[in-house]
């Protein structure tokens, strides 16, 4: 909104405006607004939670220092989102289709975990959502960005072809060639809406995953979502993707403004989630920015690359893939003391605020590691 009355409108009157033209000054405006609006309104919100009693069930199973933490406000991702979405609002430039993706896939799986949420503190005990329940509006939801992907490879805007890291002349595509001139065209999609909705439901399910000790989740995202807006500056920007030999996608560039939104929503929210937390995020902050993490690195084609960039989510939903499959299949034998992997580490003696801190650590190794591949091509 601002860009199209700052830059659109009033640049021809004034000059001294042709400075909003500019990806990186939005960018970094962007992620002001953002830090500014969590900062702002946190308060706000913590009070509300308050006052509607809107507090974190603790569940028994879990480490018994965690019992303390019952009745935190929960639900804080709605201020994530409205940290997120605002700025992205003002500061990009809305007639850009993909905007309007990634802000979809983050209200989209907001409102999911919004769902979970809202059912567990109704009936207080109550688990929220099934499994399946889950897993379903979280397939339609990346379903939808998938086929809208599709829509746009269609208008020439979008590539279903993958880029491999560290092979720069492999790009594998995704679609099935011999039915894209038949009666049974929408068929040679199919591997790519499938893939799509994997990742962008593993990503917000890692995420959710992650979030069990103050500031680990929303920590690890600042640095994820970092990595992301150096990886779509670079994809959008002639000179940069030439250079790194990256497919370059000029409408991309935009994205930059979204994931600097989402880097200083995150600190703002970081401040008042971190150790001893004031507030957390609940499902609707962690299905949110998984799902809106994985759907810009899949507008960006770094979909393989999404694993380091977000290492220490990976790791901690391959520990409950582990931990579950090692449990049924052997008869109750457990790799770890307990899954997701920072409870492992909390039993194995380690202090809340030590994980958190080299979770951390690790996360943000994983997402220098990231952006180093661009060049080891």
């Amino acid at each position: 909104m601002l860009y199209w009355l700052l830059y659109q409108k009033l640049f021809p009157y004034f000059r001294v405006l042709r400075i909003f033209r500019y990806v990186t000054f939005r960018c970094v405006f962007a992620s002001l607004t953002a830090l500014l609006i969590g900062l702002l309104i946190g308060p706000f919100v913590i009070q509300r939670l308050h006052e509607f009693q809107i507090g974190q069930y603790i569940r028994e199973e879990g480490p018994q220092s965690h019992q303390k933490k019952g009745g935190t406000p929960t639900m804080g991702g709605v201020l994530i989102c409205i940290s997120i979405l605002v700025p992205t609002l003002l500061w990009s430039d809305l007639s850009n289709p993909f905007v309007w993706l990634v802000m979809f896939s983050t209200l989209a799986f907001g409102a999911i975990g919004f769902a979970d949420d809202y059912i567990k503190v109704l009936h207080k005990r109550n688990l929220g959502l099934t499994s399946m329940q889950k897993l379903m509006a979280q397939f339609v939801a990346s379903g939808a960005v998938a086929v809208a992907l599709v829509v746009l490879e269609w208008e020439k805007a979008y590539s279903t072809r993958l880029v491999v890291p560290f092979f720069k002349n492999m790009r594998p595509n995704l679609t099935i060639d011999s039915l894209l001139h038949t009666h049974f065209w929408p068929l040679a999609f199919v591997p790519f809406v499938v893939f799509v909705m994997i990742v962008i439901t593993g990503s917000s399910n890692a995420v959710n995953l992650t979030d069990g000790l103050d500031g680990l989740a929303i920590g690890c995202t600042i640095i994820a979502a970092g990595a992301l807006t150096v990886l779509t500056y670079v994809s959008g920007h002639a000179v940069f993707s030439d250079y790194l030999e990256l497919q370059r996608m000029p409408m991309v560039s935009e994205l930059t403004i979204f994931c600097g939104a989402m880097v200083g929503a995150a600190i703002g929210f970081l401040w008042y989630n971190a150790h001893p937390a004031e507030i957390f995020m609940g499902d609707v902050g962690s299905l949110a920015l998984g799902g809106a993490i994985a759907t810009v690195a899949v507008v960006v084609k770094q979909e393989l690359l999404l694993p380091f960039i977000g290492g220490v989510f990976v790791l901690e939903l391959l520990s409950v893939v582990l931990q579950v499959g090692s449990y049924k299949l052997r008869h109750g034998k457990r790799i770890f003391k307990m899954a997701p992997l920072h409870h492992h580490f909390e039993l194995v003696g380690w202090s809340e605020s030590k994980v958190i801190t080299r979770f951390w650590i690790m996360a943000l190794v994983f997402a220098l590691f990231a952006l180093t591949t661009l060049k080891l091509r």
